[in-house]
């Protein structure tokens, strides 16, 4: 396996649409925004989605959700110990074999941060010894960004009940029987991300793996849907991907993103659809993006 030669970056263009495409637990659970009133996504809740598309295609994830989990571990520290073993107490061997395993872990990077207070049986004669705990950093070589609205956006707030309370006899319906739900009448979405060919070498990232993230940010919202995000409410417009030719790049990854221009047509004042937003590129020279759509 011979890791990225060729520095990349990317930006994500998706559209929502009556949906509540990631809330904030601090403010009643209302789409996030910033102060300025425009859409926003958590670079979590983004890795997230592309570690459950990655996990759909078969990969192997060491940070799965509860909801979604495809072994019988349910911690982090339960998979990691069943799995790297004795590699856990060498860092070089725990940095190999969690690279080699694990997707995620080789493109995002990995804490590997666990307590040292259990006690374990050491030999026969019961006697105790205190393990050591383990604290361990890898660098991935992917890294993206929150995303943000390129408008601001409207949030609508909508008085729910529902038909049957929760606890109770049935005499009575029960406070949780109303409740609020809220969702982003429409935005136009951009996240912005590159992947590092020197951190590449640390973590044995390749270029199959940048194709399987490609593909996961074309797939992001698929299996994603739920009751704040019904399908067909999360949409990918395009994916813009630049391939430099060499591991520095031939632009910074700033310039590269300030390529991308994406404005309202003329005469629109209030976008309602991905057809109200022209997308544009000022190519720089000898650097051309691939734009992929789904």
């Amino acid at each position: 396996m011979t890791a990225l030669k060729n520095k990349i970056d990317f930006v994500l263009v998706f559209s929502v649409k009556n949906a509540n495409p990631n809330g904030d637990p601090l403010n009643g659970n209302i789409p996030r925004t910033t102060f300025d009133g425009y859409g926003e996504l958590s670079d979590v809740c983004l890795k997230r989605k592309i570690r459950n598309r990655l996990q759909d295609a078969g990969e192997n994830i060491f940070v799965q959700s509860d909801d979604y989990r495809k072994d019988v571990y349910p911690s982090l520290r339960s998979r990691a110990e069943a799995i790297l073993g004795k590699a856990m107490k060498n860092e070089t061997e725990l940095r190999e074999l969690a690279n080699k395993t694990w997707i995620d872990v080789r493109s995002f990077g990995q804490v590997f941060a666990f307590k040292g207070d259990k006690d374990k049986d050491e030999n026969e004669d019961k006697k105790k010894k205190k393990e050591k705990g383990v604290s361990i950093g890898i660098r991935g070589p992917v890294t993206i960004q929150p995303a943000f609205s390129i408008d601001p956006i409207s949030v609508t707030s909508l008085q729910i009940t529902k038909s049957v309370s929760g606890e109770g006899d049935g005499t009575k319906r029960g406070s949780d029987t109303m409740g609020m739900k809220h969702s982003v009448d429409f935005g136009m979405y951009a996240t912005y991300g590159s992947i590092n060919p020197q951190l590449a070498e640390l973590t044995g990232f390749d270029d199959a793996d940048a194709d399987k993230i490609k593909h996961a940010l074309l797939h992001i919202f698929d299996n994603d849907a739920s009751s704040a995000r019904p399908e067909g409410s999360m949409e990918v417009i395009k994916l813009f991907w630049w391939k430099h030719n060499s591991k520095s790049g031939q632009y910074s990854a700033a310039k590269v993103h300030r390529t991308l221009k994406i404005t309202k047509k003329d005469g629109v004042s209030q976008a309602k659809s991905a057809d109200d937003y022209i997308t544009t590129t000022d190519n720089l020279p000898d650097l051309t993006p691939e734009v992929l759509s789904f």
